[in-house]
């Protein structure tokens, strides 16, 4: 098997305390590889990474328009949302489009992830719902594309339902891969989720990112989220969130997009490349260093001032004392230097 890099150290006071293995692979949308690093060809659960390909099928059925859907709730299906107000009544207002509640979700409750948000409910003596599930912007989407469907909503969480077999198809086609029942998973959220080759996962963000090896009306569903994803950055995640704070911190030129288990997929339209990220450790820490340092470079802005909290963050105790940081490793930053434009 392929040695798999330290990529991230963790700092306290001078000294690394941890460590971070990473691997990392940047493509175009024909398979180019500019850069690979680690395990390239390990299947990985890209999980929330791919919500972007789960959301294709409410955009080209019609149902997005015929609902009305702009670019905050195409953001929103597409997203891991702090289950802040207005994420949790835009994912109501989705759902009430199509003549449908709360109770129509089955992603399950959790409580928000900002503990000012929870304390508002408890107070309130009120309990979390399913509308404050990270995913019940997606939920929302699937529920919805089933009822412009004709398709019953019911079960749309089971592997064999019409609205997870539509995302199957969706993602065989966008990361050109057979998913077989040996690579299927169950998600956070009760839906399925595939296993991926990491190379392929990045080479699929590229296409998601230029429509090339698309069918048209794929490319310019892709595109439509894509664009609405970066538009709307608050709704793919929140308040103090690496996705909402790194695309906006960057200007809109790129999209980034957040997986449980240190998994990240991210793509910068205007190079028509895509990325892909997989820690071994699961430390999504971690992989926000790896994106943000590759992105960067990418781009051409390793000393960007307004990006050194993402590609170096400060570490802090209760206190507020500045006790330590992350850093890109050596290894990293040298491989990140020939991306450089």
């Amino acid at each position: 098997m392929p040695v798999v890099p330290i990529l991230v150290e963790v700092l306290r006071g001078s000294l690394v305390e941890s460590a971070h293995r990473a691997s990392v692979v940047v493509s175009n949308a024909e398979g180019r590889v500019r850069l690979g690093l680690g395990d390239t060809a390990r299947a990985v659960f890209p999980r929330s990474a791919v919500k972007i390909v789960q959301a294709l099928p409410l955009v080209e059925s019609g149902a997005a328009d015929a609902y009305g859907f702009g670019a905050q709730e195409l953001a929103l299906a597409a997203a891991s949302h702090n289950g802040e107000d207005w994420h949790v009544a835009t994912a109501a207002a989705m759902l009430a489009r199509a003549h449908r509640s709360e109770v129509d979700l089955e992603c399950g409750a959790h409580w928000p992830a900002r503990q000012e948000d929870c304390g508002r409910l408890h107070v309130a003596g009120l309990k979390p719902g399913a509308l404050h599930n990270n995913c019940s912007g997606k939920h929302a989407g699937f529920v919805c594309y089933a009822c412009h469907a004709g398709i019953d909503p019911k079960g749309y969480t089971a592997v064999d339902h019409p609205v997870q077999q539509a995302a199957k198809a969706a993602l065989e086609d966008v990361f050109g891969t057979v998913l077989g029942a040996e690579s299927c998973g169950i998600d956070g959220c009760s839906i399925p989720t595939w296993a991926i080759p990491l190379d392929r996962l990045a080479t699929g963000m590229a296409r998601l990112a230029t429509g090339q090896g698309l069918a048209p009306g794929r490319a310019a569903a892709a595109r439509r989220i894509m664009e609405a994803s970066i538009a709307e950055p608050f709704m793919v995640a929140g308040t103090k969130r690496f996705c909402t704070d790194f695309m906006t911190a960057l200007g809109g030129v790129a999209y980034a997009k957040t997986g449980a288990e240190g998994v990240f997929c991210a793509a910068i339209p205007s190079l028509g490349l895509g990325i892909a990220v997989k820690c071994d450790d699961g430390a999504s820490r971690a992989a926000e260093v790896v994106v943000a340092t590759v992105i960067a470079a990418l781009l051409g802005r390793s000393d960007a001032p307004e990006l050194e909290r993402f590609l170096r963050p400060v570490l802090t105790n209760w206190n507020r004392m500045t006790v330590g940081g992350l850093r890109p490793s050596a290894e990293l930053v040298e491989a990140a230097a020939t991306l450089a434009p």
